[in-house]
């Protein structure tokens, strides 16, 4: 879809990062060497965002079908504004199987995006690029944790390099996606709070996006 656009610890922990006159970002680490520090993010790092559950509200058990069924998580327009002056790219990676089901179009999906990204940019932010799936086919090199969008992307934008991106989700599926595609990874706690961590797949854990970029913002 075109322009639509360390810590290492011993034992898992939290750490709340101060924050002038609002509440702590607080973040959940695993501990390994292979840790990356949000320090070491600079213009030449990618991100990689899930959509539902990490940008707007999930529909349960079902999909967003038109514009005035999608809503932004609360100060989601600020985090992508504040995420675009940290990362080179920013690029959404969603499976969309109601496609693939027939119970939308891909023009239903498009028009969705581009009124999301004008709300982003009037904003202040930016989306690169979005890709999405609508393979039934779990097997499908495109559906997520299958890293094709990944390298997509890649090819799309020469400059990405996957081994300094993260990937941001709230699926276990998306921290794979991630994972395969040789990225670090963000755990978002919007729509399943108790997931287990330490994970093998998950680096980093926040309660919401806004979090991710407040932390981001102060490292």
């Amino acid at each position: 879809m075109g322009n639509q656009a360390g810590m290492a610890q011993k034992n898992r922990g939290k750490t709340g990062i101060p924050a002038a006159n609002q509440q702590q970002p607080k973040t959940e680490m695993k501990s390994t060497k292979d840790m990356f520090n949000l320090q070491e993010i600079t213009k030449d790092w990618s991100l990689f965002l899930d959509r539902d559950g990490v940008i707007n509200h999930e529909k349960d058990q079902s999909y967003v079908f038109h514009y005035d069924e999608f809503r932004f998580y609360e100060d989601t327009k600020d985090a992508i504004r504040i995420l675009a002056a940290k990362f080179g790219h920013i690029l959404v990676v969603t499976n969309q199987r109601g496609i693939g089901k027939g119970m939308m179009t891909t023009e239903d999906l498009h028009d969705i995006h581009t009124k999301m990204i004008d709300e982003i940019v009037l904003a202040g932010g930016r989306i690169d690029h979005i890709y999405h799936s609508d393979s039934l086919q779990d097997d499908h090199p495109d559906r997520k944790p299958n890293p094709g969008m990944a390298f997509r992307a890649q090819k799309d934008h020469p400059a990405i390099d996957l081994s300094r991106s993260v990937m941001v989700g709230n699926n276990i599926s998306d921290m794979e996606f991630g994972k395969n595609a040789g990225m670090f990874t963000v755990f978002l706690r919007t729509t399943n709070p108790g997931q287990t961590v330490p994970h093998p797949s998950i680096d980093m854990v926040f309660n919401s996006l806004y979090d991710f970029a407040k932390a981001l913002q102060l490292a």
